[in-house]
């Protein structure tokens, strides 16, 4: 493994931990936005879809630019 595929193995496993960590609190998340507003709820559900799938996207693009 040469320093380049370790340092995109390391980003990698850091984004899906973290987003790990963040998806095992989101009923807890979802549930108190609910209370005031089941739209917040749903709204902050997708954000976070959209924001997994984004942060790689922008590290796709990131990493073809230096390529």
């Amino acid at each position: 493994m040469d320093r380049s595929t370790r340092n995109a193995a390391i980003a990698a496993a850091l984004i899906l931990g973290g987003f790990g960590v963040v998806a095992y609190f989101m009923p807890t998340i979802m549930l108190a936005l609910g209370d005031s507003s089941p739209w917040a709820g749903a709204v902050v559900a997708v954000l976070f879809v959209l924001a997994f799938f984004g942060v790689f996207w922008l590290r796709g693009r990131s990493q073809n630019r230096r390529d």
